[in-house]
């Protein structure tokens, strides 16, 4: 089989454009050649944490794979039969553990097999959606194709992660079943504000949790729906902080359990950061995704698109990223569908492509 090319400096450029296409690779059991890696990038090429994701999925299927070095621009991966499904994975570094998942959420939701993944890694770090973010947005959009959810034993920061995550995964349908279609076009009501906010044990003495939480409901006060953020302190090999929001949505008979409308939003603590500014930018976040009329943050959009590309389906997104546009790239390599993205109303739409 001739393997699919993938230009890596198309849209984003990033380390997502090879998390999709190791599981787009796993599940339909094409092989790949991925070129450019990371180019734009101040350190181009493979790092530890897209290295540990190739590994990873080398390992899961037993692939023929070239390039897996760190610094390598190129990566030839060719899938193997998909059997080990039960994985304990160390990124060894505060790499974060959800964008390690994105490599295997495809064949965990659509092979029809078990998966069992044990992550350590950073859950709350920068340029990645949080732990509880990826519980409480994105697992609910998946539940409709798997029992899927995700177990935070230990928390863990920038620069020593030491976070611990369980995730697991029992598909409810295989690729090619007639899968539900995504649809998430109409906002809907605000119903309530969710979220947790979160710090380090070395941080209780200044009340960060407290603080954060506090400018979070103030700032959403406004929306006159109830908020709650629940609070907490954790052990961590290293001091941070998190608040993480939500909003659930919708329309005379409450929420869609198929295709809820849960918008999220996210905020770290920084040292010259006061916990206020978190709370705050969280909120502002939240509310300007509300404000937009959309029913799918950016965030969830990036995420769902590769699903999408195989259960095909709609939806109206606070903000087209660069991501989005570089999932439906490689998405389009591998399969025979076709996106439209409505730019003008932010909305993403993919069909068969002989539709």
């Amino acid at each position: 089989m001739e393997p699919v090319i993938i230009d890596g400096s198309e849209g984003e450029g990033g380390g997502a454009m090879l998390r999709q296409a190791l599981g787009l690779s796993m599940l339909l059991g094409k092989p790949f050649v991925m070129e450019n890696i990371r180019v734009g990038r101040k350190n181009p090429g493979l790092s530890w944490q897209h290295l540990t994701a190739l590994n990873a999925a080398h390992q899961a299927c037993d692939a023929r794979v070239e390039g897996n070095q760190i610094g390598s621009m190129t990566v030839s991966f060719a899938p193997g039969k998909l059997e080990k499904t039960r994985l304990s994975l160390d990124i060894g570094t505060a790499g974060s553990v959800t964008l390690l998942l994105q490599a295997f959420l495809l064949p965990a939701l659509f092979s029809g097999q078990e998966f069992r993944l044990a992550v350590k890694g950073g859950t709350d770090v920068a340029w990645s959606i949080p732990a509880d973010y990826f519980s409480n947005v994105l697992l609910p959009q998946l539940k409709k194709y798997a029992d899927a959810s995700l177990l935070v034993r230990k928390r863990g920061f920038y620069p020593k992660g030491g976070g611990e995550v369980l995730f697991t995964s029992k598909g409810r349908y295989a690729f090619g079943e007639g899968l539900p279609r995504i649809a998430l076009l109409e906002q809907g009501d605000v119903f309530k504000v969710g979220g947790l906010s979160c710090a380090s044990s070395f941080l209780q003495p200044s009340r960060v949790a407290e603080r954060q939480a506090s400018s979070a409901r103030l700032s959403l006060a406004r929306l006159g729906v109830p908020v709650d953020v629940m609070m907490n302190y954790l052990q961590t090999l290293s001091p941070g902080s998190y608040l993480v929001l939500w909003v659930v949505c919708g329309g005379e008979e409450g929420l869609d359990m198929e295709n809820p409308v849960l918008l999220g939003a996210s905020a770290l603590g920084e040292r010259s950061l006061r916990a206020e500014s978190v709370g705050e930018a969280a909120a502002k976040d939240l509310r300007e995704t509300l404000m937009s009329g959309a029913a799918c943050d950016e965030h969830l959009a990036d995420q769902l698109i590769p699903i999408m590309a195989l259960t095909g389906g709609k939806l109206r997104t606070s903000k087209i990223s660069r991501h989005a546009r570089s999932n439906v790239y490689v998405a389009e390599q591998f399969l025979d569908v076709l996106f439209v993205v409505d730019e003008e109303r932010n909305i993403i739409s993919c069909e068969p492509a002989s539709a």
